[in-house]
């Protein structure tokens, strides 16, 4: 059975949000304090935002009950994930890159499976591929991992994806309401849209983003 994207976004349901790329207390504190629903930690060693598992271990232990705490993944041999898994008390992980269903269902935990978003990308036989995952994160194409904080055509994306839809890709608190009320996402997952720098978050923009989501829900 398939859904729409607006099946997984009931009227009284609302946008679930993730900030990813933490690197800093401060900014957990200020995404915490926010209200969002999901924090990542990026373990990517190409990233601005990369974290050793002992630096991510320490912030994820700083995270309350009932926000959970994603991994990102790009590409890693099982031994890196599983070792990483062993000191970081990680709930969901986030895996972008070429990996396989079969390699992202081996930890035995649940996971997101990002797609990199272009033309030439069949979506629907994309997300039939991953049908364990709990979401498919919708990001923009450029030619490393990770969407570098560019938006992509929306209109890409098909009605009938059979998995909740996380919307991703150069987000910010200008464009996300827009998002949202084009295509009623399960979730929003933002990272570059609420940073200074690269890799260092503003409590400001935090602020306007959750703000803008729930204008969204409203």
């Amino acid at each position: 059975m398939e859904f729409t994207c607006a099946e997984y976004h009931p009227a009284m349901t609302r946008t679930r949000i993730k900030i990813c790329g933490i690197t800093r207390e401060e900014d957990l504190d200020a995404v915490l304090s926010a209200g969002v629903d999901a924090v990542g930690f990026v373990f990517y060693p190409k990233s601005p935002r990369y974290l050793t598992p002992l630096r991510a271990a320490q912030l994820a232990h700083r995270v309350p009950p009932f926000v959970a705490r994603v991994g990102l993944f790009v590409n890693e041999d099982r031994e890196s994930v599983a070792s990483t898994l062993a000191i970081v008390p990680l709930d969901t992980l986030q895996f972008h890159g070429e990996e396989t269903a079969s390699y992202c269902e081996q930890f035995n935990k649940p996971y997101l499976k990002a797609a990199r978003v272009k033309p030439e990308l069949d979506l629907l036989e994309y997300a039939r591929s991953f049908l364990s995952a709990q979401a498919l994160l919708l990001d923009a194409y450029v030619s490393d991992y990770g969407g570098a904080g560019q938006t992509f055509d929306w209109s890409l994306i098909p009605e009938n994806l059979p998995l909740p839809v996380i919307l991703s890709g150069g987000l910010t608190a200008k464009n996300v309401k827009e998002g949202i009320d084009r295509l009623r996402p399960w979730a929003v997952d933002v990272s570059s849209g609420v940073e200074m720098s690269k890799g260092i978050k503003d409590a400001a923009q935090i602020a306007a983003f959750v703000a803008a989501v729930k204008s969204a829900d409203a």
